[in-house]
């Protein structure tokens, strides 16, 4: 054996989470979606359910013949 000291090489992992290579970018002003999260689709909350105030202040939907009764007027007057 030498006594030279050899080059050694070690394994690294690498940071990628996926194969995509956006997902190493951090947002960018510009980079459409990525660039804004509030616009990502799978970062999207669930549904809105009022509160039992808010519904009270709701009025009551209108019947099918009051409907129409308003389309016609809305589409008779020119």
């Amino acid at each position: 054996m030498s006594t030279s000291k050899e080059q050694t090489f070690n394994i690294l992992p690498h940071p990628a989470k996926s194969n995509n290579p956006r997902d190493l970018e951090p947002p960018q002003l510009g980079a459409g979606l990525n660039s804004n999260p509030e616009q990502q689709a799978f970062h999207a909350r669930g549904p809105y359910k009022p509160s039992q105030q808010v519904l009270q202040g709701v009025e009551e939907p209108k019947s099918r013949e009051e409907l129409k009764a308003r389309s016609a007027e809305l589409n008779s007057r020119k």
